[in-house]
């Protein structure tokens, strides 16, 4: 029997539903953490400008490479969520979910906007560094939204490997971005916050409204849907905060630090990592979680 084509619950319950509400509501107090540490107090301003400042040491090669990324990236993430989202959708006939997808992505953007012209400009805390807010990233806001639109418009056993892809994607815009001194490591993980809280909400929608291809029975139905692209984000991660420890023992956060480093870099480098594989890892659990529960019994 294939258990994909005959779900046993046309709409999924009250339990799960809560379970995506309390997801966005800690995107949401995560967002805020991240402002008022990184921004209001003086620990959290020296140790993000101090990560952008040493990003000059290692500019070179890697600077140029990430330049080119950066210039091509708004055309090259309308491209690739345009052309997969219009192709899922014309041959699957997902309208409603392209729909709710792409709202979702305007939305996390324009969102993105407002919070740079809104949010107060960063209190003098003793740190030299520009007044102007540059909290949320743009460009990682454009890169995650992008991937996250294709994440939910995909069929479950697809999500696993598009999850890997969108999550790796994002990373390395948002590392670019603190390479080419255009961002702070929190105006990274505060763009992948701001989308996160608005995929949340919409791939519910996707699920309430999709209930039949929604469905699957379980990682390894297909290549897409290895557990290794679930291991994989998961590794990098815990790599990244075992660099990101070893970073930060060499140094005592304080504005009296002297000399120059690369360590602040490294460290702010593998917040942004850590930050983009776990919503990576979270995101591809969670709907992988919901399809199960909401279409198909284990096998």
């Amino acid at each position: 029997m294939d258990f994909r084509s005959e779900p046993t619950d046309q709409h999924p319950g009250r339990g799960l539903g809560r379970t995506f509400v309390v997801a966005t509501l800690a995107c949401l107090a995560a967002l805020a953490a991240t402002y008022f540490f990184f921004v209001r107090t003086t620990t959290g301003q020296f140790i993000d400008e101090s990560a952008l400042v040493e990003a000059v040491e290692i500019h070179g090669t890697a600077g140029k490479a990430a330049n080119k990324l950066l210039d091509s990236l708004p055309a090259v993430s309308v491209l690739i969520a345009t052309v997969v989202v219009l192709f899922v959708t014309i041959l699957r006939r997902r309208w409603t979910a392209a729909g709710i997808a792409m709202a979702a992505c305007v939305g996390a953007n324009v969102t993105t906007q407002i919070l740079k012209d809104l949010v107060p400009v960063r209190p003098y805390r003793g740190i030299e560094t520009l007044e102007f807010n540059s909290l949320p990233s743009g460009h990682t806001t454009l890169a995650a939204s992008a991937a996250a639109a294709v994440f939910l418009v995909v069929s479950p056993r697809w999500r696993p490997l598009a999850g890997f892809l969108g999550g790796s994607f994002a990373v390395a815009t948002g590392v670019s971005t603190l390479i080419n001194q255009w961002h702070r490591p929190a105006d990274v993980v505060a763009a992948f916050l701001v989308v996160a809280a608005f995929m949340l909400p919409a791939g519910w929608l996707i699920i309430r409204t999709g209930p039949r291809w929604n469905a699957w029975t379980g990682y390894g139905e297909h290549w897409a849907a290895s557990r290794l692209w679930l291991a994989l984000p998961m590794l990098a991660g815990l790599a990244s905060a075992a660099l990101a420890s070893f970073a930060l023992l060499r140094i005592a956060p304080g504005p009296g630090q002297e000399g120059s480093t690369t360590n602040y870099f490294w460290a702010g480098t593998s917040l942004i990592v850590i930050a983009g594989y776990l919503a990576t890892v979270a995101g591809v659990w969670l709907f992988g979680h919901a399809a199960r529960r909401h279409g198909a019994p284990r096998r």
